[in-house]
């Protein structure tokens, strides 16, 4: 028996053509380097928009977090979306909304046009957030599907550092950020103006991509379906699939809707939902971006220069990168429960530790942040090795997950609120931070997230249920 199934196994991976779903998976990841291009490329051209646009710092403040507000919307309506047009659809509508946004945002004559076409992005940056995993998960084998979902985070990170050396180099060439560069046009509306290279890459690439047959067969398009997983998987595994994935929608096979959420006993919101919400929520209620945005003070209180923060943004995202390789390699190994719960824990020590830190600041004359040596190194490792445990966990897990556990009925439904979740969470803890600073400080505030923290250990340990090994069909909702 043994020896049949075996035998099965290896003519099943042979069938099975590993460079399509690998190049698949490399297109839809396009979709985080964006994500992470679009969210860093503000950070170089604040100086720019305040010579063009005449803006207070009130009025800056929205102009940076303007695209916030497209997130949250852009992952809901993706999530629902999918399940009418496609997964692949829904992308190319990303990819064009991240081509119009760049191209808008570096020629933006007044404010208003910069917040709409920041906006903009913002929706191709929610709906690239969740359906690009989505996507990987629908098309990848379950043995190594956690591995290619988690390159989607180091993408993400890859994006964000492109943003920074292209901002660095554009504005060396042209002497500053709001010096002219070709055309005549200032160095920081070419900054905007470069993202337009990987979103027409990203566009074309969807083109040659097929549609996930998992939405093929949800929408009754067999024929299709089986078509996809033939050229993935060879003749015989791909009737097995497909006739996995018709018994999985046997009993409700039905468009997909909102209310597929509620459980059809008790009209109350699924498990697996709020599950889903939790994981969305928690991975910015740690504060990730609240140490990412702070990071620059830290380097500044412990003594190094304004002039070597381009190299140790160089080396924060060497880290970033180094840890999400190790989620990686152990991802479809020790699975993604085991990694969420470490790096909680991991988090949890910390952001107490950096919250200890920052019990004991002061002000110096200038009335900047000033620690002691000794706790400003302290600070310094402790948030460098939080933000590497993040990477290893919950930046690539969350995804990978958010992705995966659905079942095939409400996995755009899913999606479309955890991802909602997921942004809006990220907006609350970027909006709050100032208000937390002014009122409880930096170790009342970080006293917060390394709280969340804990709490997420607790989270991962009683409401998760480990995805590794397991077919899109076994899941359960």
């Amino acid at each position: 028996m043994n020896s049949v199934l075996l035998e099965r196994t290896l003519e099943t991976r042979q069938a099975e053509n590993t460079r399509l779903i690998i190049q698949i998976s490399c297109v839809a990841t396009l979709g985080g380097f964006l994500f992470g291009f679009d969210s860093g490329v503000i950070n170089g051209t604040v100086d720019g928009l305040k010579q063009a646009f005449q803006s207070s710092s009130t009025a800056i403040g929205f102009e940076v977090a303007s695209m916030l507000l497209g997130c949250a919307l852009g992952a809901f309506f993706a999530g629902r979306v999918s399940d009418t047009w496609g997964r692949r659809s829904v992308l190319i509508v990303s990819a064009l909304l991240f081509l119009v946004s760049a191209l808008g945002a570096g020629a933006a004559a007044n404010a208003a046009f910069f917040v709409i076409a920041r906006i903009t992005g913002g929706f191709a940056v929610g709906a690239a957030s969740v359906i690009a995993p989505a996507y990987i998960a629908e098309v990848a084998p379950a043995r190594y599907r956690g591995r290619l979902a988690t390159v989607q985070q180091i993408a993400i990170i890859s994006g964000l550092f492109t943003a920074f050396l292209s901002n660095f180099l554009l504005a060396r060439a042209a002497g500053s950020s709001t010096g002219a560069l070709w055309l005549g046009q200032d160095a920081w509306r070419w900054m905007f103006w470069m993202q337009a290279l990987p979103s027409t890459l990203f566009l074309v690439s969807l083109v040659f991509i097929p549609e996930s047959p998992r939405f093929l067969v949800v929408r009754k398009r067999d024929a299709e379906a089986l078509s996809v997983l033939t050229r993935l998987y060879g003749e015989n595994e791909a009737r097995a699939k497909l006739a996995d994935i018709g018994a999985s929608l046997a009993q409700d096979r039905h468009r997909p809707r909102l209310s597929d959420l509620l459980d059809k006993v008790t009209g109350k919101i699924r498990p697996i939902v709020w599950v889903g919400i939790g994981l969305a929520s928690f991975q910015q209620l740690v504060g990730i971006n609240v140490v990412f945005y702070y990071g620059a003070v830290l380097w500044q209180a412990v003594g190094f220069s304004e002039s070597d923060a381009l190299l140790i943004n160089v080396f924060s995202g060497a880290l970033s990168i180094a840890a999400c390789l190790v989620a990686v390699m152990l991802i479809d190994k020790v699975g993604r429960k085991p990694l969420l719960w470490v790096g909680s824990a991991g988090m949890a020590v910390t952001l107490s530790l950096v919250t200890w830190a920052f019990a004991h600041a002061g002000m110096d004359a200038a009335g900047k942040l000033s620690l002691p040596p000794a706790m400003g190194t302290l600070a310094l490792v402790a948030a460098n090795v939080y933000v590497a445990f993040f990477n290893m966990s919950w930046g690539p897990v969350m995804w990978v997950m958010l992705g995966e556990m659905f079942p095939n009925q409400i996995r755009g439904s899913g999606l479309a609120v955890a991802g909602a979740a997921q942004w809006t969470s990220n907006c609350a803890i970027t909006v709050t931070f100032p208000i937390l600073l002014a009122s409880i400080g930096l170790a009342g505030a970080y006293g917060l997230y390394a709280a969340a923290a804990v709490i997420s250990v607790v989270f991962v340990l009683r409401c998760v249920h480990e995805t590794r090994g397991k077919e899109l069909e076994e899941m359960e909702g």
